[in-house]
């Protein structure tokens, strides 16, 4: 059986003279079983773009994307049609993905009308009722209203609500709950949590919150300049991180302790100050992108592009995790 998603040696390099390589020779896959992967990162690390490649919305620079073994950019209508209702999006912002003028029932009975989900209007509305309670929503308090009228918690799980109706294999969610309160964030995770364990449905999750990537579990991927630095299953990685930037990048969320403070402000300090290294020492990206800021940084990480890989020395937390770090050769 193919994986349901394979994505190879993708790169987006954006510009002519001055090239920026958002995605740099990027490599991972969700298998077949339902699961939930997060994609997590600094902003600028790449996390969007490679969202917007994988849903078809922007041709990449190199590589492929393979759904259910298929390119994805393959001129077939009818199986573009499939991948649309087998591959859906949950985006950012809850405010500006609506038409404020028709009723928040009109983004149910346009995916009902052009996928044919239901032959007579009763049996649309008893699904339109089906998809809002699943998602943890009344009825008769979202169908009749105006998309201004709910709540940003409210306006996402309706996204969530449309995607229920579509059953997909696969929700790519980008950065869905960085505008909703806290009070309602747990409550949306928890329902991407019950799409995979209750309807087979997996989820590319894209986020800079670390605190929602492990609440949610499942495998997470971590990103910087458009490579992939660590992968694992969460909770390993979080608890026992390997790469220095994994390590920085966990050791950077606050604690809820009033007793504990930060000793030093890392995103204020140079580059040089925290690596002992400047961008200006190598001439190329041909070496480890993170050496200009890595404590523990290594003549040779200027030298070549270190591998992802599995750890020479594998730690009994370290099971299934790659790295891309020299210190573990």
């Amino acid at each position: 059986m193919p994986d349901l998603l394979a994505v190879e040696n993708l790169r987006q390099i954006f510009g002519g003279r001055n090239r920026t390589y958002a995605v740099d020779d990027v490599s991972f896959r969700i298998p077949a079983e339902p699961r939930i992967v997060s994609l997590v990162g600094e902003s600028g690390s790449g996390k969007s773009t490679i969202a917007r490649i994988i849903l078809g919305l922007l041709r990449p620079t190199a590589g492929t994307v393979l759904y259910d073994g298929v390119d994805i950019f393959r001129p077939d209508r009818s199986w573009n049609r499939r991948f649309r209702s087998e591959v859906q999006a949950v985006f950012q912002d809850p405010y500006s993905v609506y038409n404020p003028v028709y009723k928040a029932e009109r983004v149910l009975k346009l995916v009902i009308r052009k996928f044919g989900l239901a032959k007579t209007k009763a049996e649309a509305r008893e699904r339109m009722e089906a998809a809002l309670r699943a998602v943890d929503l009344q009825p008769d308090e979202v169908l009749d209203r105006h998309p201004h009228q709910l709540s940003g918690g409210q306006r996402q799980r309706l996204m969530l609500a449309r995607v229920y109706l579509m059953r997909p294999r696969l929700i790519v969610a980008d950065e869905p709950v960085s505008m909703i309160d806290a009070g309602m964030r747990a409550s949306f995770l928890n329902i991407l949590g019950d799409f995979r364990d209750n309807h087979g449905i997996s989820t590319l999750f894209i986020t800079h919150d670390l605190s929602t990537a492990m609440y949610l579990g499942g495998e997470i991927i971590v990103l910087y300049q458009g490579r992939i630095m660590e992968t694992g299953a969460t909770h390993s990685v979080m608890s026992a991180p390997m790469h220095p930037y994994a390590q920085l990048l966990i050791d950077s969320i606050p604690t809820p302790d009033p007793r504990r403070r930060w000793e030093e402000d890392l995103s204020s300090a140079p580059l040089s100050e925290i690596g002992g290294a400047t961008v200006a020492s190598a001439p190329n990206r041909d070496h480890c992108l993170f050496a200009d800021r890595c404590p523990q940084v290594m003549e040779k990480c200027w030298a070549a592009r270190p591998v992802l890989r599995a750890p020479a020395a594998r730690a009994a937390d370290a099971a299934h995790r790659d790295v891309a770090c020299y210190l573990y050769d």
